[in-house]
């Protein structure tokens, strides 16, 4: 081979290199989050890739939660074969059509152990086919806009040098950064992520943790038995799931804590802002006290002997959670976040940061719009959060409208009814997700979106491609007033059990808001904070149900008929084929469903409606 012939072919080889450095999409992470944006990418055949700094998906479940189990629940079995329907109670699985990626073929386990949830991310990650980078970590985002033909790319460095390009930036690096505290004393504690896990490394000692979440009780519930007490201190009243129904506050599983502290079994819990002076630590020969706790709601502590906390502790654990990292970015980007530690970055419900366009946010970090409302920062929320970005990114990038289908309104009562005791994305993004049915020519046919974000309803047509007027929009949600810390959620009077108060619901129940034109956006900015959505020209909530199945035809169906009927302005019960006919013989007109059923040529068998679920 001449020299010639090799230079050349060198010349090749590195402009195919360069080449393979852009793509159109890049999904910086490829934890859960980024995997399932990939598998969406990977469908539409576009060109992307995922960027993963660890030799293995999923890596941060390579050490969390320290104790292995996860707070995710595995329900396996729900008396029901419908796919759709057990994903409102599997908590672990992506989104894909393979059957054989759903979590119950995992674990067994109701809370699984995070091994099997790095097992199942792999598989689904290889038997998809998704285009992971491995071993790539990427600094100093910036962007680039090019003086010729004026097209704004997104510029990034690996650790080799290499600088990445692409149209679109989507980052699903999760919350991976430990929060850290600044107080008095700080150098003198220890961090969950790095703390011992051995019970035998607390025998007989007083261990003091800072920090009120999840983390925090998790440490508490495997050393408990170990200690002589366990002090925890917090900003906040303990915040139970179970009256908040966020699922990010403390679950049942971990709260045995609070029955030894209930039960002055030594064990105690007390309020403080950690990181704001409240609280010093000092040392005492080889541990550590609280020297001062001088708040407003505990004002001049120090002055009393008997403070709740004069004791000595041998440890002090940080517990206080995780933070997005924003690190990765160049200063020119404006990464600004929002919450407490400033814990996400700040996105509007497009998931894209309000101070960078074309830069989006997936997976957990995605939580901020949704933050203590609903579950998008866990995976049985994010699945679906991503496929909405997804769509929202088809539209506006490549053309391609949100998914839709037309059904005849004498159609919509069933097709609702299906989707209420169904649907899987709006039960888990309750008051985010929701379906929105457009009424077209004049109320014969319903063009029916699911699971769209509804805070962007005065936006529709710019993030689905189709161009609606009057719609109904149907949600989740629980009752205003029903959820909280402060909330007596097993009251005797709970529940509703009659229609006629169906507003009254307090559990998860179905509502729809009528709009016989789009709310604008200023009546969206001017919403109240309890309100899901602006006052509707007509509203409709359906009974809430013990099994949160609304199947019953007198208390569920009916009302809705009726609200729909009043909404279309038309008749919408249905007929059986003679008796259609007999009323065609005697009468000049005919109930709808027997003009659209049997006297239009359609047929009396007709197909389901097909939603696309993956």
């Amino acid at each position: 081979m001449t020299s010639r012939v090799l230079m050349v072919l060198v010349t090749l080889v590195g402009c195919i290199q360069a080449a393979d450095k852009y793509w159109d999409y890049i999904v910086v992470g490829a934890g859960p989050g980024g995997l399932q944006m990939g598998h969406f990418l990977q469908n539409a055949g576009r060109n992307y890739v995922l960027l993963e700094r660890n030799s293995v998906v999923a890596s941060f479940f390579q050490k969390y939660p320290r104790h292995d189990k996860l707070i995710s629940i595995n329900k396996r079995h729900t008396g029901k074969k419908n796919t759709e329907f057990n994903l409102r109670h599997d908590w672990n699985s992506l989104l894909s059509d393979d059957k054989s990626l759903l979590f119950r073929h995992y674990s067994k386990l109701f809370f699984p152990q995070r091994v099997q949830l790095l097992d199942y991310m792999a598989d689904y990650q290889k038997k998809l086919g998704i285009n992971v980078q491995f071993h790539t970590e990427v600094s100093n985002i910036r962007k680039e806009t090019n003086a010729t033909t004026n097209k704004t790319v997104f510029l990034m460095d690996d650790q080799n040098g290499n600088t990445l390009k692409c149209k679109v930036l989507i980052v699903a690096s999760g919350l991976s950064k430990p929060v850290e505290p600044t107080f008095e004393g700080r150098e003198f504690t220890e961090n969950y992520s790095n703390v011992s896990i051995n019970p035998d490394d607390y025998e007989g000692k007083a261990v003091l943790i800072l920090g009120r979440g999840n983390s925090a009780f998790e440490l508490a519930e495997s050393i408990y038995g170990s200690t002589n007490f366990i002090h925890m201190i917090g900003r906040s009243r303990a915040r139970l799931s179970w009256a908040t129904h966020y699922v990010g506050d403390l679950r049942a599983v971990n709260v045995a804590l609070l029955d030894t502290y209930q039960l002055k079994s030594l064990d105690a819990v007390a309020e403080a802002t950690i990181d704001k002076a409240e609280i010093k630590l000092v040392k005492v020969g080889d541990r550590l006290k609280i020297e001062t706790l001088e708040t407003s709601r505990y004002p001049a502590l120090e002055k009393y002997d008997n403070n709740g906390l004069r004791y000595i502790y041998d440890k002090c654990i940080v517990c206080f959670g995780f933070q997005f990292d924003d690190s990765i970015f160049n200063s020119s980007l404006h990464i600004t976040s929002e919450g407490r530690e400033d814990k996400f970055p700040l996105i509007g419900y497009d998931y894209q940061l309000r101070d960078v366009e074309d830069l989006y946010i997936a997976g957990g970090a995605s939580h901020g719009p949704d933050y203590r409302k609903s579950a998008g920062g866990f995976i049985h929320g994010f699945r679906y959060t991503a496929r909405a970005l997804h769509r929202m990114l088809e539209w506006k990038y490549e053309g391609v409208p949100w998914p839709s289908i037309s059904i005849l309104s004498i159609d919509l009562l069933a097709t609702i009814i299906k989707r209420i005791n169904e649907g899987s994305g709006f039960y888990q993004m309750f008051g985010m997700l929701g379906d929105v049915m457009a009424i077209r020519s004049s109320g014969e046919e319903i063009e029916y979106l699911e699971e769209v974000p509804v805070n962007l309803l005065d936006r529709l047509s710019e993030i689905t491609g189709h161009s609606y007027d009057e719609v109904i929009v149907l949600i989740l949600q629980y009752g205003a007033n029903y959820s909280g810390p402060d909330k007596d959620v097993f009251r005797t009077d709970r529940a509703s059990g009659q229609p006629d108060i169906a507003y009254k619901s307090n559990f998860l129940h179905p509502v729809f808001f009528h709009y016989r034109h789009l709310p604008t956006a200023e009546q969206m900015r001017l919403k109240k904070t309890h309100e899901t959505l602006p006052r509707p020209d007509h509203l409709h909530h359906i009974l809430e149900d013990f099994l949160t199945l609304w199947d019953a035809p007198k208390n569920h169906h009916l009302p809705l008929r009726r609200f729909l009927e009043t909404v279309l302005d038309r008749d919408l019960r249905t007929f059986y084929a003679s008796d259609c006919f007999e009323m065609a013989m005697l009468h000049q007109m005919v109930p709808l469903y027997c003009q659209q059923h049997y006297l239009s040529g359609r047929g009396i068998i007709r197909a389901e409606p097909h939603f696309q679920q993956s």
